[in-house]
C-alpha cells in the first residue's frame, strides 16, 4: 500500500569559506545531520535535482563559488515505487526508543512494499503506530522507511527498525561491518550429522529458476551458517536447530540446510520433495507445518547513537511451538515379548478387547508367507520353488524342517522375513501415532535386537511357569515337546528376557487374571506416555531462557550480514 510522498527541497547560499568545494561534497557536509548519505545526493545530482543559480547541475565533482545560490531536492518515488501508506495494525516493539525499535515480526506478513506484494505490509503497520519513520520531513527510502534487514515473509521473530535515517545507516553499517549478532531457530527434517557444524558454501541465483537462490559452485558470493542441533524427535524424525548466519544473503538458511540435506519444515520450494511426503503423513503432524518453520530468536545489534548492544531474545510463536511439541507426542511404542507359548497371543487378544491397536509380528509371518505374499515371493525365487505349495503359499511345515536341520537356511530365511516383518509394524505404529498407546507382540524383538534401536520405548514382558507352558499351553496350542523345544533353542532364556523387560505381566493363573494383568500394564504405558509430554513441555519452555543465556556470552565478531532469512 503506497502513496505519493511530497517533496523535499534544500537551499544555500554559498560562502566564501565554501568557495572552491565540491558539489556533492558540500551537500553531503550539509545533509549529513538529516542522515542522507553521499551514495543518495550523488544519485539526485546525477538525476538533475541539484540547482547552480536555478540551472540544472548534474556533475557531482562541479566546483562552486563564492555568493552562488544552489538548491537540491529528494527524488520523488520512481513509477511503481509510491511512498508506503500507514495501515492500522498492531506490531509489538521489545525494545523502543528516539533513535530505533526492535519489533516483532509475524509469519505471514512481508517487510516492505514490492512489485507484486502491494501490501499491506510490515513497514505499513509499522509507520502507522510509528509516524515519525515516514515524516513528511523525513529523508529515508519512501517504500522502505527504517528498514535495515529483512525477513521472508514466511519467517517470524525479531527485525531491528530505524527511527531516523542517521539511526537507518548506522543501524545499516552494523549489519554490513558484521557487528550484529543474529540466531535464528528451525525445525528440519531428519537429525543433520554432525550435530554441530559450519555450512560454508556460496550462493546466487538459481540458474535454472530465477525466483530462487541456490549454492553455486562457481560464482557465488560468500554465504556461512553455523547450526547446532538442540533437539531431534523419536526416531530422528525431524530436529530443533540454532542457526547462526555470518552472511546474510537471501533465504541463506533455508537454502543451507537444503543443501546439507535437511531442509526445512513447511518449505515447499528448497524442501519440495520431503515438504509433499510430510503432507502425505497419515496423522496430525501433516497439517501442522503450513510455512517454514524458521523464527528470528535472538538479535544483538549496537545502538546507532551509543554503540552499546541492544539485545533482545523472543520465543518462537504458538504455530512453531505446537509443531515442536507435537514431534515426541506419538504413541507410546510397547513390545511384548515372552517364551513360545506363554500366552503373548492372550495378552494382546485382552488388549485389542480394550480398543487398543495392536500388532502381532505372528500375523504379519502368516500374511507374508501367504499366496501373493511379499515372503512367499522371496522364498520361492531364493529356494527356486522348494517350499513353495501350488497356491503359491509358503510350504511351512517343509520351510520348518528344513530351519531345523539347517542353521544357515534358517538365518537366511530369518534375514529375508524380519526386515518385512519390521517395515510392517514400522508402518503400523506410524498409522496409529495419534494414539497414547501402541501394542506389537514382537517374538524376537530382543534376540533381533530391536529394542536398542528405537523401535520400541517399552518392552513388556510375559511370565509364565514352566510347567503351565510346556503343559496345559502347549497342549492347547498342540505343539509337541520336540517342536516347542526348537522354538526355545532360537529365543533368548526366559530369565535374560524378562532381565531386559520394563514391566512383566504374570500369567500364571487365567484368563481373567491375564485381562487385569493387560489393564495394568496399559495404565504403566499411558502413564509413562502422559510423563513424557510433560517433562517435553516442562524440558521446551525452559529452552529459551537458558538458550538466550547462552548467547549472551557469545562474542559478536563477524556474526551476520545483512540481508534476508
Amino acid at each position: 500500500m503506497t502513496k505519493e510522498k511530497s517533496e523535499q527541497r534544500w537551499e544555500r547560499t554559498v560562502s566564501l569559506a565554501d568557495a572552491g568545494v565540491r558539489m556533492d561534497k558540500f551537500w553531503g557536509r550539509e545533509l549529513a545531520g538529516e542522515g542522507v548519505s553521499r551514495g543518495r545526493i550523488k544519485g539526485w545530482i546525477e538525476s538533475g535535482l541539484a540547482l547552480i543559480d536555478g540551472e540544472v547541475a548534474d556533475k557531482g565533482n562541479r566546483k562552486l563559488a563564492q555568493g552562488q545560490d544552489v538548491a537540491i531536492r529528494a527524488a520523488g518515488p520512481a513509477p511503481g515505487e509510491l511512498a508506503a501508506e500507514p495501515v492500522r495494525g498492531d506490531i509489538e516493539a521489545v525494545y523502543e526508543d528516539e533513535q530505533m525499535l526492535v519489533v516483532v515480526k509475524p509469519a505471514g506478513l512481508t517487510t516492505h512494499p514490492a512489485p507484486g506484494e502491494p501490501g499491506p505490509t510490515l513497514v505499513n503497520l509499522l509507520i502507522h503506530q510509528w509516524p515519525d519513520i515516514a515524516a513528511e520531513n523525513s529523508s529515508m527510502d519512501p517504500q522502505r522507511p527504517g528498514i535495515v534487514h529483512r525477513l521472508d515473509k514466511d519467517t517470524s521473530g525479531l527485525m531491528a527498525v530505524a527511527r531516523t535515517e542517521p539511526a537507518r545507516l548506522a543501524l545499516s553499517a552494523s549489519f554490513a561491518g558484521r557487528e550484529t549478532f543474529k540466531v535464528y531457530l528451525a525445525l528440519v527434517h531428519g537429525c543433520p550429522e554432525p550435530r554441530q557444524g559450519t555450512i560454508d558454501a556460496p550462493m546466487g541465483r538459481d540458474p535454472r529458476h530465477k525466483t530462487r537462490m541456490a549454492v553455486l559452485p562457481k560464482g557465488g558470493r560468500e554465504a556461512r551458517s553455523d547450526y547446532r542441533v538442540l533437539w531431534t524427535g523419536p526416531r530422528g524424525l525431524a530436529s530443533l536447530v540454532a542457526v547462526r548466519i555470518h552472511t546474510g544473503r537471501t533465504h541463506q538458511i533455508r537454502v543451507h540446510m537444503a543443501h546439507i540435506g535437511h531442509p526445512l519444515l513447511g518449505d515447499a520450494v528448497y524442501g519440495a520433495r520431503a515438504n509433499a511426503e510430510w503432507a502425505r503423513r497419515p496423522d496430525r503432524l501433516a497439517g501442522l507445518a503450513p510455512r517454514q518453520m524458521l523464527h528470528a530468536f535472538y538479535l544483538r545489534v549496537p545502538h546507532p547513537a551509543t554503540g552499546e548492544p541492544v539485545t533482545r531474545w523472543l520465543a518462537p510463536p504458538e504455530d512453531f511451538r505446537t509443531l515442536l511439541a507435537g514431534l515426541p507426542r506419538e504413541c507410546l511404542r510397547v513390545g511384548i515379548v515372552g517364551m513360545p507359548g506363554g500366552g503373548k497371543s492372550a495378552l494382546l487378544k485382552a488388549l485389542r478387547d480394550m480398543g487398543r491397536p495392536c500388532f502381532s509380528a505372528d500375523e504379519s509371518v502368516a500374511g507374508l508367507y501367504a499366496p501373493g505374499g511379499d515372503g512367499a515371493a522371496m522364498i520361492r525365487q531364493r529356494y527356486g520353488g522348494q517350499y513353495t505349495l501350488d497356491d503359491g503359499g509358503v510350504d511351512k511345515p517343509g520351510l520348518f524342517k528344513a530351519m531345523r536341520e539347517s542353521e544357515s537356511v534358517r538365518r537366511e530365511v530369518m534375514d529375508m522375513v524380519h526386515p518385512m516383518v519390521r517395515h510392517q509394524c514400522e508402518e503400523f505404529f506410524r498409522a496409529h501415532r495419534d494414539e497414547p498407546v501402541a501394542y506389537a507382540e514382537i517374538p524376537l524383538l530382543l534376540e533381533g535386537g530391536w529394542h536398542k534401536t528405537g523401535m520400541v520405548d517399552l518392552v513388556a514382558g510375559v511370565h509364565c511357569p514352566e510347567a503351565k507352558r510346556t503343559g496345559e499351553l502347549r497342549e492347547l496350542r498342540r505343539l509337541s515337546p520336540e517342536i516347542l523345544a526348537v522354538f526355545d533353542s532360537w529365543q533368548w532364556p526366559e530369565a535374560d528376557k524378562l532381565a531386559a523387560c520394563d514391566v512383566v505381566v504374570n500369567n500364571d493363573k487365567g484368563l481373567a487374571e491375564l485381562a487385569e494383568g493387560a489393564r495394568n500394564l496399559d495404565r504403566t504405558a499411558q502413564a509413562a506416555w502422559e510423563r513424557r509430554n510433560r517433562e517435553f513441555a516442562d524440558w521446551m519452555d525452559g529452552l529459551w531462557p537458558k538458550l538466550a543465556d547462552e548467547l549472551a556470552e557469545k562474542p559478536a565478531a563477524e556474526p551476520a550480514g545483512r540481508g534476508e532469512a
